[in-house]
């Protein structure tokens, strides 16, 4: 009898979540969320005009931090969440704006609830972390 994979182990994560092409679907519908809901403009709006780079350093970031392929270096060199977002003014409010976005998302997709929790309590993580270093600067 095999034991069942849970989530963080090797490639779990990245599976349950469709693969690339599931990723890929849940970061295009975090960004339709933002970019259509007045409660989100204020962080939608730190992304560059073209939303279409954020998208894809989204979609590549998170395949390899659910155990994917790490594809973000392949294409856009070394990564520091955080550093990359210290300009921007992330306090406890825009950083769960953030995390409710990506909660909504994830609702959306057809993952199963503990997938769901599974993400938003790992996503907490790097969110924090870029509030911390946004807040010391």
């Amino acid at each position: 009898m095999a034991l069942e994979k849970t989530y963080g182990e090797a490639d779990t994560t990245f599976q349950a979540a469709g693969g690339q092409a599931g990723i890929r679907k849940l970061v295009d519908t975090f960004f339709d969320i933002m970019g259509s809901n007045p409660a989100y403009q204020k962080i939608y709006h730190w992304h560059p005009d073209d939303i279409g780079v954020s998208r894809d350093k989204l979609a590549l970031f998170l395949c390899g931090w659910m155990g994917g392929p790490r594809l973000f270096p392949e294409k856009y060199g070394p990564i520091a969440i955080p550093v990359v977002h210290r300009h921007l003014d992330v306090t406890e409010v825009e950083r769960d704006m953030w995390l409710e976005c990506m909660k909504e998302a994830l609702a959306q997709q057809d993952y199963p609830k503990s997938l769901q929790h599974y993400l938003i309590e790992q996503l907490y993580v790097p969110a924090e972390r870029v509030r911390q270093v946004c807040m010391g600067k």
